[in-house]
């Protein structure tokens, strides 16, 4: 079952890569466009598109910030963990959905089962901490079950 877990690790680390491949690209697109950008008679217009593409690439660098606090994040996640009770690095099978601790990064999908990635400081991630197999708790109006923690 370790390679459960393996798996999921990967796939989240795959997930928060893409997203910072994806801002990386967006600030060297913006850097690009604004090394291009020409002084035009308009003073004006070249100010403003100047601006607008630097709270463009103040928005990617956030975005680029926010995926490399994932990545930190997932770095502390053990891959090998004892599964005795809930906590990150552990997927816990509920009667009502598989779920993943480690970070927030949706659905992820294994062998045609879906399994939440969500972050132990998520309000499903809290509930879960510390629960053993057989505890039961709700949220949200929904009922969970462990019924087993990998």
């Amino acid at each position: 079952m370790n390679d459960l877990k393996k798996e999921l690790y990967q796939l989240c680390v795959n997930y928060v890569q893409s997203r910072i491949d994806a801002a990386m690209q967006a600030i060297s697109a913006t850097q690009q466009a604004a090394n291009e950008e020409t002084k035009s008679s308009a003073g004006d217009k070249y100010e403003t598109g100047r601006a607008m593409m630097q709270q463009e690439a103040d928005r990617n660098q956030v975005q680029l910030n926010e995926a490399s606090k994932l990545m930190a994040a997932l770095n502390h996640i053990p891959v090998n963990t004892n599964a005795e009770k809930a906590e990150p690095g552990n997927v816990v099978i509920t009667g009502n959905g598989n779920f993943y601790i480690a970070i927030s990064a949706g659905t992820l999908s294994i062998d045609g089962e879906s399994y939440f990635a969500v972050s132990s400081a998520s309000p499903i991630g809290l509930k879960l901490k510390g629960q053993k197999i057989g505890s039961e708790f709700s949220l949200n109006g929904k009922f969970y079950k462990i019924e087993n923690i990998i």
